[in-house]
């Protein structure tokens, strides 16, 4: 589906104003792009995967919108261009280049593609996005894993998913077998699977995540008898709880702190004695309340990890 996207370049000082004239002629869903850093909170809320470069703060800002490709382009630039002059009044409102292109659905999906390039997850453990080729300076001992994650979570490169595959290099033995809850892209399986597992089972609340992790699966190679998926919610599904099974030697969860806590309760009924759990995506605000709940259920915490905000735990069940 096309539709026009209307961008206009201005201040920092001005987004707020320009923003609110784009809502008053009707223009929703704004879009703003620039340079202002993150905040640590607002990083935490976002739990973002791929964090750009980009660069100090110039002052300056586009204002984006989308609107039909039926629109008539004329009316909507006077309409702005009488809502410019307002503003103008009361901000430096800075170049005001105004421009209106066709896009297509598919440039929103893939414009962050851009910032996903090959990088090692762990040391040989090298990350490389589909549509990239391989690194020249590239080990012949590297792992490589392919993946297009698409809009599934997991490129490798936040810091959850990093702690997670440094967790598993430690603790994953020739032959064991994993359970990935929550396996979005598929990539903590792959790793696991490439590193020497002999089986893997991933299990996500989304239909579309595993459709996205079995086409990373069949990207690298592995097949059916090496991974099963299942939708649904393992905390409270019962169905799916007796076809993920039990014994498996290691279950690594990379989801949300409050998730972890309520797994924390039923994970041990799908684990060998002795079994590893790998849990993260746990902000150090909710590290005390993971704990308790990891060793109210039964385990025994091995060791905590820290990247960022991010804690991440590996125990053993008792």
């Amino acid at each position: 589906m096309k539709w026009i996207k209307v961008s206009l370049k201005t201040t920092t000082e001005a987004v707020d104003l320009i923003s609110a004239m784009f809502d008053e002629i009707g223009l929703e869903g704004i879009e703003i792009e620039d340079k202002i850093p993150l905040s640590e909170e607002d990083k935490q809320k976002m739990f973002i995967d791929i964090l750009p470069d980009l660069g100090p703060d110039d002052g300056i800002a586009t204002v984006s919108s989308y609107v039909s490709i039926e629109t008539d382009k004329e009316v909507l630039k006077k309409q702005i261009e009488d809502g410019l002059e307002e503003v103008k009044l009361f901000v430096d409102a800075g170049a005001c280049e105004l421009t209106l292109e066709e896009k297509d659905d598919r440039d929103w999906i893939d414009n962050w593609k851009e910032y996903f390039k090959p990088f090692y997850a762990a040391e040989h453990i090298l990350i490389k996005p589909s549509w990239e080729i391989l690194p020249e300076n590239r080990k012949e001992e590297d792992i490589v894993i392919e993946i297009d994650p698409k809009t599934a979570f997991g490129t490798g490169s936040h810091e959850t998913t990093k702690l997670c595959i440094e967790s598993i290099k430690k603790e994953l033995k020739q032959g064991m077998s994993i359970l990935d809850v929550g396996c979005g892209s598929g990539i903590l399986s792959l790793v696991s699977l490439k590193l020497g597992a002999c089986k893997a089972v991933g299990t996500d609340i989304d239909e579309n995540a595993l459709k996205i992790t079995w086409e990373n699966m069949e990207r690298n190679k592995i097949t059916e008898k090496e991974f099963t998926s299942y939708a649904g919610n393992l905390i409270d599904d019962k169905n799916l709880q007796r076809k993920v099974g039990t014994g498996f030697d290691l279950v690594v969860a990379n989801i949300l702190a409050p998730v972890i806590i309520q797994l924390s309760e039923e994970i041990a009924n799908h684990m060998k004695p002795k079994g590893i759990f790998i849990s993260s995506g746990i902000l150090n605000t909710k590290e005390k309340e993971v704990q308790h709940a990891l060793e109210k259920n039964g385990f025994e915490i091995l060791e905590r990890n820290e990247m960022g905000e991010w804690i991440s735990f590996t125990a053993q069940l008792i």
